[in-house]
């Protein structure tokens, strides 16, 4: 239950295996694990003690594999920041949970310097990059050269791991509080379902800073199995990964494999060695599911469904339910049954288990459920209620046991594989001085899956227009976040209590759907 455990058995078993891949620079575990040693070694002579937040804003890399490592190594904890964040959303998670040492890449010193103007104490910045570092920085290849290799601190079980953020249900980030043991037992209980294709190596197309690919390298590391890293997701990388690197496994979600597919040199590209893809973070439409089929005959596919609180995994479901009888049955579109080690069960509001068949919350009950949310007790309590995990997800759960999710009971919209919740966009259109009433809320998407609408009530004689609106939203919050279509009314429609009725607002989107996620 100590997270860098794989990296200590791979250094005793196949130190000259590679490790990872990036951008053509190759390193064994055997470098790997002195650049570790020594990462952790020079965050420590910075002042990292035990229990304390090192972020990272950068894109994908092997250097941000290394941070991962060395952090843990050096006692410290991981606050991956969210690269896609305003300067101001970044402050507020630094801030939040009192990060002291932030490495940068060069594609985001700009951010970086707007994130310093808004920091209560201003971190000390690492430039994890190929050239010089700019002025007011460490060099981090720098640091790791003239530290000498230190022993790994330990942490393990309850410890304090990582703090993740997601977005608030109140309007402000949270921040995902997961353990040693949480992280770790995901790991196990995802081997258990589906181990990593021995020999052979994963490629990481989607951001580190999500739990979901983060999971998946951890995963890749608990296995001793080989990585190979793209800086973010471009679907000519991609397929230029697949033919080159011989990866046999990836993870994206179904918009990015739509881009594949469609991408021109999708027909000239060798991807004979992939034999697995797994998707997650929206269910698969059937059209894109039979293209996959089609154009990738043997490879297989499976869904993987979790969320940050669980750090991620909680269900899977297999390639054996993507053949031609589950599409015929409807079995694919189940989010599959829950992983080895986890209790799941679906609750009414009183939390008792309902029928099969029969609709309620998902909740979850395992080692790899969160420790809580960082400082707010409030939203713990709510989150975790007599040990199990309310995900917020509406679903059913057949006589076998496969889950259906068909709603969403929290108000949140998923858009291409991002968590956005309404509360956070709502509160940020408010400020708007045109702005008397607003709702947000998610409507369906072809390419996104979901997309963010506005309904905006103007105060009298006050008027805006939708350019105007995102304007103003991409001041303050992440621009996926921003609303897509936005429609000005000159009412909202309210419950006798005065609460803004949103299934009204959504039904004319949904009209005709079996579910209501997208």
């Amino acid at each position: 239950m100590q997270l860098t455990q794989g990296l200590h058995r791979s250094l005793r078993q196949n130190p000259d295996r590679t490790a990872v891949s990036f951008k053509g620079r190759r390193r064994t575990f055997r470098e790997f694990g002195d650049r570790v040693a020594r990462l952790a070694s020079a965050l420590v002579e910075l002042g990292l003690t035990e229990g304390e937040r090192v972020g990272m804003l950068a894109l994908n890399s092997d250097r941000y594999l290394e941070y991962a490592m060395g952090v843990w190594w050096g006692g410290g904890v991981l606050n991956p920041v969210n690269i896609r964040w305003s300067a101001a959303e970044i402050a507020y998670s630094l801030n939040d949970c009192d990060t002291r040492i932030l490495i940068v890449d060069d594609q985001h010193l700009e951010t970086a310097r707007d994130v310093c103007r808004l920091v209560r104490t201003v971190p000390i910045l690492v430039h994890a990059g190929d050239g010089a570092a700019p002025d007011g920085m460490l060099s981090f290849d720098a640091l790791i050269a003239a530290a000498a290799p230190m022993e790994d601190i330990g942490r393990s079980g309850a410890d304090l791991a990582c703090i993740m953020y997601t977005g608030g249900t109140t309007g402000v980030p949270k921040g995902v509080m997961q353990t040693h043991l949480n992280m770790w037992s995901s790991c196990i209980m995802r081997i258990a379902e589906s181990a990593p294709l021995a020999g052979t190596a994963v490629l990481h197309a989607a951001p580190f800073f999500h739990v979901a690919a983060l999971g998946r390298a951890l995963v890749q590391f608990v296995a001793g199995e080989a990585h190979v890293i793209i800086p973010a997701f471009d679907a000519r990388e991609v397929l230029k990964a697949i033919d080159q690197e011989h990866v046999s496994e990836t993870l994206l979600v179904p918009t990015m494999i739509q881009a594949v597919l469609n991408h021109p040199d999708f027909a000239q590209a060798d991807l004979s060695r992939l034999r697995r893809l797994t998707y997650g973070a929206s269910p698969i439409p059937e059209p894109l599911l039979n293209r996959v089929i089609e154009c990738l005959p043997g490879v297989e596919l499976a869904h993987s469904y979790g969320m940050t609180e669980a750090c991620p995994s909680i269900s899977v479901n297999p390639p054996a339910n993507h053949d031609d009888a589950a599409r015929k049955s409807g079995l694919y579109r189940s989010i599959g049954r829950g992983l080895p080690g986890l209790l799941v069960k679906v609750v009414d509001v009183h939390g008792q288990e309902v029928p099969r068949g029969t609709v309620g919350e998902l909740v979850v009950r395992g080692p790899n459920v969160m420790a809580g949310y960082w400082n707010k007790p409030e939203e713990t309590a709510q989150a975790l209620r007599r040990g199990w995990l309310h995900t917020g997800d509406g679903a059913y759960m057949d006589d076998r046991g496969y889950l259906y999710i068909v709603d969403r009971l929290k108000d949140m919209i998923v858009s291409g594989g991002e968590n956005v919740y309404s509360a956070e966009v709502e509160n940020v259109i408010a400020l708007h001085g045109a702005v008397a009433a607003c709702a947000v809320i998610g409507v369906p998407h072809d390419m996104w899956g979901e997309a963010v609408h506005a309904v905006i009530v103007c105060k009298p004689g006050e008027t805006t227009s939708e350019e105007e609106i995102r304007r103003h939203c991409r001041a303050f919050i992440a621009g996926y976040k921003c609303p897509r279509t936005i429609e000005f009314r000159e009412r909202l429609p309210l419950s006798g209590a005065g609460k803004i009725l949103k299934r009204e607002l959504r039904a004319a989107y949904w009209a005709g759907r079996a579910r209501a996620v997208n």
